[in-house]
């Protein structure tokens, strides 16, 4: 009788569950942003309740700080990664609360701002009151499914032939969350002049469901890792970049939303680019039907 034979188990490797102080503690940042965000929304409904004000702060001033957190949180994540392949201190441990953070910081908090923001003028909507946490929880589900995928197929223990570290498939998760949050201060600022706008929230929803797909989707996405940070450039190219640092730091409630909408536009693009010419091929590999026979077929059809 023939043995069954047994599933390969990965080797013991103690570099997988070590804790390395300093991409873990970027980590740990992540996190506590994504905490205060989600104490920072609860904090804006209940001056909403309230009529418009708790512990001093107006509702518009609340969600700006969640999504400063948020935005934050995105910078920590970045970092976190960044040290981790910089001193070589990877580890299975690292991310795993890696990912942990991130369904906190880019899943609960941007679906929790969305679900509270729109409350108040969906009060001439109630559709949107009843669908509303359930767009949010679509969001949160796919945010979490994003990042169990990429944990798989990151996981050194699987052979893969492509390095999937080029390319993101999907969405990021931090690049979803900082779109909603760049779009939730673009409409706080369009708020402070014209109050009647506070109802474009009721576009967050649509917008959480659109990139909750993008999430789970085969759409490749940049990932920056392979950018050479030391390498040479032009004096003309730095000098442009650095005049595009100040202008989205002085006017930095409305330059981050072309930011993140250019990336996704970026993913979109490539991907319906790749298709097209995947389509192209396609036809050019078809059979082509000589004259000759196509007049042969068209004889016999008449006779």
């Amino acid at each position: 009788m023939t043995p069954t034979p047994r599933s390969p188990v990965p080797p013991v490797n103690t570099q997988a569950s070590r804790v390395y102080i300093l991409p873990n503690l970027m980590t740990a940042g992540n996190l506590f942003c994504g905490f205060l965000a989600i104490i920072k929304c609860i904090q804006a409904r209940l001056a909403t309740s309230l009529g418009g004000d708790y512990l001093g702060h107006t509702p518009a001033e609340l969600y700006t700080q969640a999504v400063w957190f948020i935005i934050g949180a995105v910078f920590f994540d970045i970092l976190d990664g960044r040290l981790a392949r910089f001193g070589g201190r990877e580890s299975l441990f690292g991310a795993e609360f890696d990912s942990l953070a991130d369904v906190v910081s880019f899943g609960v908090a941007p679906a929790l701002m969305v679900f509270f923001l729109i409350l108040s003028p969906a009060q001439g909507y109630p559709v949107f009151t009843q669908i509303g946490w359930f767009l949010g929880f679509v969001y949160l589900l796919c945010a979490a499914a994003r990042l169990a995928r990429f944990n798989v197929l990151s996981n050194p223990y699987l052979q893969r032939a492509k390095d999937p570290g080029k390319d993101f498939a999907g969405l990021p998760v931090p690049a979803a969350a900082g779109t909603i949050a760049s779009l939730v201060l673009f409409i706080l600022n369009l708020e402070k002049m014209d109050k009647s706008l506070h109802n474009w929230a009721l576009t967050l929803p649509l917008l959480l469901l659109l990139i909750a797909m993008l999430m789970i989707s085969s759409v490749r996405y940049p990932s920056f890792k392979q950018v050479d940070w030391q390498m040479r450039t032009r004096i003309r190219t730095f000098v442009l970049l650095l005049i595009v640092i100040v202008a989205v730091f002085e006017f930095q409630e409305v330059a981050l939303l072309p930011i993140f909408l250019g990336y996704i536009s970026y993913g979109l693009f490539g991907h319906f680019r790749r298709a097209a010419r995947a389509r192209r091929q396609r036809l050019l590999r078809k059979p082509v039907v000589s004259n000759a026979g196509t007049s042969a077929e068209q004889d016999s059809a008449r006779g």
